[in-house]
């Protein structure tokens, strides 16, 4: 969404990573909706992700708004290169990692709130990327579970980031009257068609166009 908004829509760095979160928290509510009506939430894990996430989204937001664009544009590049290689190790780490419990499962979800939150408010994107794979590997979440927790956990946390960005004057309001409705078409469209495609071909065909982009983004010049 974000490069698409700023190379078509001409939008700046800020104001593309400001209006890409605000949209996005819809797109997390309708998810969590959804996956709690399957009952694949759970909303201890949720809170305690949020409980932290939704105080180190302001700090991401107010962080990237003091960053130039180049540096911005670098930052998020680098963002994108590193969710990639998640997404193609991610089958090879499931075996190496022991999943945490009793207080130690608590102290990671909170840690990852921390982490995840941070991220999302800077790069003004949702913290799934982040989340799902820390839930899964560490705290041993299913994988539906995972995303039903990260969808529910970012409504708060990515709201606090929103609206710290709307009061920066980094959102495009007059784009989410399209724009929301659009997402939640494509959220919609993009979970059908990632149904037919198997895991791995999936994952493999996102990291490359994530790669792509990081690297597009990463030769910013410095100005």
């Amino acid at each position: 969404m974000i490069p698409l908004m700023v190379g078509f829509l001409k939008l700046s760095q800020h104001k593309a990573h400001g209006t890409s979160l605000v949209a996005l928290v819809f797109t997390g509510l309708s998810g969590a909706i959804t996956y709690s009506l399957k009952g694949s939430v759970d909303i201890a894990a949720s809170l305690l992700l949020a409980a932290t996430a939704i105080f180190t989204a302001r700090a991401g937001a107010h962080y990237a708004h003091a960053l130039p664009e180049w540096k911005l544009k670098k930052a998020f590049g680098a963002f994108l290169i590193f969710v990639s290689l998640l997404l193609l190790l991610k089958p090879y780490l499931s075996g190496i990692i022991s999943p945490t419990t009793g207080f130690v499962k608590i102290v990671v979800l909170l840690t990852t709130g921390v982490f995840t939150g941070f991220l999302s408010g800077m790069m003004g994107v949702g913290g799934g990327t982040i989340m799902v794979p820390a839930m899964v590997l560490l705290a041993g979440s299913g994988q539906h579970i995972a995303q039903g927790i990260s969808l529910l956990a970012m409504v708060p946390a990515g709201g606090v980031g929103a609206f710290t960005h709307w009061r920066l004057g980094n959102v495009a309001e007059g784009l989410l009257v399209g724009l929301i409705p659009g997402v939640l078409l494509g959220t919609y469209l993009g979970g059908t068609l990632a149904h037919l495609l198997p895991d791995y071909i999936l994952r493999i065909i996102f990291a490359i166009v994530l790669i792509w982009t990081g690297f597009r983004y990463v030769k910013t010049p410095v100005q």
